[in-house]
């Protein structure tokens, strides 16, 4: 008969524990081990940590509001004598040639106005708008809000929009320059918003080709040097220019460039601007010359920083099949809409392009999807598009810069203009649109999926904020909306506006009686209040 093993000898089976005696011991010595680990746990718990060992959250600090800048550019020049370098010398202005500068700032509630004013680049004060009193202005409610303006001022260099901060926001203000000329080679409309001063800019729309002059500008509002580096795109790739790095604007000055100097022949031009130090406001002063023909003058200036997705308004395509007429003769090709993609990366980017027009959604005639090369300028032609006014929204995978051409003349023994719509910013409450004196003025919005519903309302030249109207939009559709010369026998000179529900986006739209005029603008992001930024410490 076959021994148990674990049996000790001298003992029966019946001396050793019974199994359910056994299983309980097992289950008091678990509780014990795992008692006494919870106690070890705690205590571990409890001790203090040593200090290079813990996990702190890292720190928000409340950034006060700052001033609202804007830097307005000056009068366009003509170039002459540029056929090398980069410094530019400039004709005499034509003999109608005008510019001025119109702007609002809106007061807190209450109709206190915050101190601002109108200055030169170095500091000069031409317009004192506001003191900044602590007392509401005139018989204001406790709600009511109202404007300081400038009117048409006329200007013969750069400006600086500058009104200080309240009560920990920034203030709501904006303004815009105009030029328009109708004779010599820079005959047409340019406009500017009157930007904030950034370390990090992007513009597309340059041309450097036989008859195409570019110009970019930077200006250096602050009291810091500014070391401005540019990066410049081609259709055919990344262009390394010689003279493009470590350009100095010195505070309170502007600096010119001609881009033909760092990029010859290039028919599509991009170019990041990245400062050190002062931050700049730039423009490129872009005219077109076609023979002895004036094609137009027009002040690019930055869109949206490079992203997955684009969204450009105000995009005015005139009749399909003069413009085809046009187009097919020599030196016209570039008289006709256009999309410009820019891909700083080094993905190649497959963009989805969508046109919204005022009864939705129009067919591009090329299929609407398109690659756009890595580390290039990739134009897509908008020809047979029907006329109108239009929103355009592109998408990608990858991030990039997009701008659109625009313009207006179909005889080519006439003089025509050229504008470049930049991407804007969704809208959200209170943006100041700016609007200047003279010619056909039009807002312009567009709601992508969803509808939206746009507020807006005028600020007259007597300082008030009028009735509030309203457009609702539906998804997928832009609707445009003509600016009066006066309301209520006071000029407008501005509006306040405000958007609810999907996301919408506009622009203000200039153009001029009897002439083939044409500038587009995206409205300015809305001011921001107080912000939290993350703080690291570190050695």
């Amino acid at each position: 008969m076959h021994k148990d093993a674990t049996q000790e000898p001298g003992k029966s089976p019946q001396a050793r524990n019974p199994p359910r005696k056994v299983l309980f011991t097992g289950l008091l010595s678990a509780a014990a081990i795992i008692a006494a680990a919870g106690g070890i746990v705690a205590a571990a718990a409890l001790a203090p940590e040593p200090a290079g060992s813990r996990n702190l959250p890292v720190p928000l600090a409340a950034v006060p509001a700052g001033s609202s800048i804007g830097v307005c550019p000056g009068p366009a020049r003509l170039l002459k004598g540029t056929e090398a370098g980069t410094d530019p010398q400039f004709s005499p202005e034509s003999a109608t040639a005008r510019s001025a500068v119109s702007g609002a700032v809106i007061s807190a509630p209450g109709g206190v106005l915050p101190a601002s004013r109108l200055s030169a680049l170095g500091g000069t004060t031409a317009v004192e708008i506001a003191k900044g009193d602590a007392q509401p202005g005139g018989d204001a409610g406790p709600q009511e809000l109202k404007a300081g303006v400038i009117e048409q001022r006329a200007v013969d260099a750069a400006t600086v929009l500058s009104a200080d901060a309240r009560e920990g926001k920034k203030p709501s203000a904006a303004a815009l320059t105009k030029y328009s000329a109708t004779d010599g080679d820079l005959q047409g409309t340019a406009a500017a918003t009157c930007q904030q001063p950034s370390n990090d800019l992007w513009l597309a729309g340059g041309s450097t080709t036989l008859g195409r002059t570019s110009v970019l500008i930077l200006s250096n509002a602050s009291t810091t040097p500014a070391t401005v580096s540019l990066e410049l795109f081609g259709a055919k790739g990344q262009i390394q220019a010689p003279g493009s790095r470590g350009l100095l604007v010195a505070p309170g000055t502007t600096r010119s460039i001609v881009l033909a100097g760092l990029a010859p022949g290039e028919a599509q031009l991009s170019v990041h601007v990245r400062s050190a130090g002062g931050p700049v406001a730039a423009v490129i002063q872009q005219s077109v010359l076609r023979g002895l023909t004036p094609g137009g003058v027009d002040f690019i200036s930055p869109g949206a920083a490079a992203a997955a997705r684009q969204v450009l308004t105000g995009v005015d395509i005139q009749d399909a099949g003069a413009l085809a007429s046009l187009t097919r003769q020599k030196g016209y090709e570039d008289a006709g809409p256009a999309l410009q993609l820019t891909v700083p990366g080094q993905s190649d980017a497959v963009v989805e392009i969508k046109l919204f027009g005022r009864d939705g959604q129009k067919a591009l005639p090329g299929g609407g999807v398109v690659t756009a090369k890595a580390g290039a300028v990739t134009e897509v032609s908008l020809a047979g598009v029907p006329a109108g006014h239009y929103t355009l929204s592109a998408t990608s995978d990858v991030s990039f810069v997009a701008a659109a051409r625009v313009t207006r003349g179909l005889k080519d023994d006439s003089a025509s203009d050229v504008a470049w719509a930049s991407a804007g910013v969704r809208l959200g409450s209170q943006h100041v649109v700016p609007v200047p004196q003279g010619g056909q003025r039009i807002l312009v919005f567009g709601a992508l999926e969803d509808r939206a519903t746009i507020s807006y309302s005028a600020v007259t030249a007597d300082g008030k904020i009028q009735a509030a109207s309203s457009a609702d939009i539906a998804g997928g559709t832009t609707t445009s909306i003509d600016i009066p010369e006066k309301v209520q026998e006071s000029a407008v000179v501005g509006y306040i506006v405000s958007a609810s529900g999907d996301a919408a986006y506009g622009a203000l739209l200039l153009q001029q009686d009897g002439r083939d005029d044409v500038s587009t603008l995206a409205l300015l992001p809305a001011a921001s209040g107080q912000e939290k930024i993350p703080v690291t410490l570190g050695y």
